[in-house]
């Protein structure tokens, strides 16, 4: 099985149809072999949503996204070919099944949020699927939003300067910030273990900090990357 899906439902951003699948395989040498997890339009691709302006039911207000994006996922490649996967029936619909996903989770870590923002998911979905798992990592941008809230025990609020990471820290949250060469890493902050300049040390798998949970913790910071990096200092 290369992957199933977790959750269909409407986006809380906008009520659009959205889908969160999860795949088993991952060649990723940044995160490793972790369960990949992607948040997607159901409707319409990946990049035809951001070219419509659509994919702010799956990413919300995240800075990232938009004309100029800064954002470091290559949206044509890997999520573009989970929708395209997805619409030939390749991903059985276990939403209702807590207990094959359990199964099949067993053991794994999770990476909530490939590409799209964990937040869009129902926390009960996420409860679920990380049911029996060995761990996650995940980062939301909505981490101002109500709803979002009960997404802190289990992801990072991705935050993209001091003043917003000092609000999320006020907030109860953790912090993964996007930052330039140029800015110093913050008190109670520490570089990025998989990153260059962080000595690519740890695959996400291995390191496994970017974990939520309470406050006090230290959190990451990565200098931003990616083919559309250049774009970051005037987003």
């Amino acid at each position: 099985m290369a992957g199933f899906v977790f959750y269909r439902g409407p986006s809380p951003i906008d009520g659009a149809p959205i889908v969160a699948i999860a795949t088993l395989k991952s060649a990723n040498s940044k995160t490793g072999n972790m369960v990949q997890t992607w948040i997607l339009r159901e409707d319409i691709s990946p990049l035809d949503a951001i070219a419509a302006g659509a994919d702010a039911s799956i990413c919300g207000n995240c800075a990232h996204r938009g004309p100029k994006r800064t954002c470091y996922v290559d949206v044509g490649k890997a999520p573009q070919g989970v929708w395209k996967a997805y619409h030939r029936g390749q991903y059985i619909d276990l939403s209702d099944d807590p207990g094959t996903i359990a199964i099949l989770i067993a053991q794994r870590i999770v990476r909530m949020g490939a590409y799209g923002d964990p937040a869009m998911v129902p926390v009960a979905k996420w409860r679920a699927l990380l049911a029996g798992s060995a761990g996650r990592t995940g980062y939301t941008h909505a981490w101002k939003r109500i709803w979002a809230q009960a997404l802190r025990p289990y992801v990072m609020a991705s935050v993209d300067s001091v003043a917003e990471q000092d609000i999320a820290r006020a907030m109860g949250w953790r912090t993964f910030r996007v930052r330039t060469e140029t800015e110093p890493l913050q008190a109670n902050e520490f570089a990025c273990p998989a990153s260059p300049e962080g000595g690519q040390r740890k695959q996400c798998i291995d390191c496994k900090a970017c974990d939520g949970g309470r406050a006090g913790k230290a959190s990451a910071a990565i200098i931003v990357h990616g083919k559309m990096a250049k774009y970051f200092a005037v987003a």
